[in-house]
């Protein structure tokens, strides 16, 4: 059996592949540029990287691909999936993680630590008259998708005294509202009255662009906007333009439409935002929790197995799949 991984996961991962398996680690993000390696390989691991069709298609032999995350835009599920290879992903690997990384932006921006920090590094002792910090206790914390991981960010914020609002298009009233949080059946009314937002959806045509110049505005002008679920679902030109016009009082984000995004890139240099380079799900913790997971799943397909946590279930509809377990 054979392993190409697009960059090494963590050796708590590796150690699950026995002598048995030949793993190839490319160190390279796409594929495509070593081909004659996937040409022979039976699981292809993507961690920060892209696995489009063409890649799949010239891999004859490939039974599955797995994701260490959540998420999976940058494959191809749609070409896997008509072709019979399951896509594996890690769900829950690493909910407290991300949630933790989405609640200490808030911490952060709340009380203007990087700026007061730069500043008074910067010999600005000054720095600390201007009254840009507040609690959040009693605050409102409006969470655009109430999955796993926007529950697990709900209940540290409930922790910390805030209030919660919700919204999320597949849960009702009655769900959003056993969270604890109080129901909004349109985002555009959470982001009006929300004085922290944060965001939990994937990135799908439907969630693209889902927050822009016309959402900003909406905002209160003391709002913080929080992103660390993926890029793209913000309008960065327009996130830029509102942080740099005062529209909002800050943000933090995580994600980035081009990853990694160029040192130039106009939105990194905007006041009052903080910036991670996609690391909330890179806790020590959820690095091992999401490579054993990954691994797991992918040996179990490759011995013909219906691992059950794959990007579309609709994979075992395909012939391939008629006589295996």
């Amino acid at each position: 059996m054979k392993f190409v991984m697009t960059q090494a996961i963590c050796p708590e991962g590796m150690e699950l592949l026995d002598e048995d398996v030949e793993v190839y680690v490319a160190d390279d993000p796409d594929p495509n540029h070593y081909l004659d390696q996937m040409k022979n390989t039976d699981a292809l691991i993507v961690r920060i990287a892209r696995c489009d069709g063409h890649a799949i298609e010239n891999s004859p032999n490939l039974k599955v691909i797995g994701r260490t995350g959540v998420g999976y835009d940058t494959v191809d599920v749609k070409t896997a999936t008509e072709l019979g290879i399951p896509v594996v992903i890690t769900p829950g690997a690493n909910n407290r993680s991300v949630a933790e990384h989405a609640v200490a932006m808030m911490f952060a921006l709340s009380k203007n630590l990087v700026e007061a920090q730069n500043e008074m590094c910067a010999g600005n002792w000054e720095i600390r008259g201007a009254n840009k910090a507040f609690e959040l206790e009693g605050k409102t914390v409006g969470i655009i998708g109430l999955g796993a991981i926007g529950r697990e960010t709900a209940e540290i914020c409930k922790g910390c005294g805030m209030k919660i609002a919700g919204y999320d298009p597949f849960m009702n009233q009655e769900q959003i509202e056993a969270v604890g949080a109080a129901y909004y059946s349109d985002y555009e009314d959470l982001l009006k009255a929300a004085d922290i937002v944060t965001i939990h959806v994937p990135l799908t045509d439907g969630t693209r662009d889902m927050i822009g110049r016309e959402q900003l505005a909406m905002m209160k002008k003391t709002a913080l906007l929080i992103n660390c679920s993926r890029g793209g679902i913000i309008n960065e030109a327009d996130l830029a333009e509102a942080l740099k016009q005062g529209i909002i009082a800050g943000a933090g984000t995580d994600v980035y439409c081009d990853e990694p995004p160029e040192a130039d890139d106009p939105l990194l240099h905007c006041p009052n935002l903080i910036v991670s380079p996609h690391s909330a799900a890179q806790t020590r913790e959820a690095v091992i929790k999401m490579a054993q997971m990954c691994v797991n799943g992918c040996l179990a397909v490759c011995r013909g197995e219906r691992w059950p946590y794959v990007a579309d279930k609709v994979v075992y509809d395909h012939p391939i799949w008629k006589n295996r377990i």
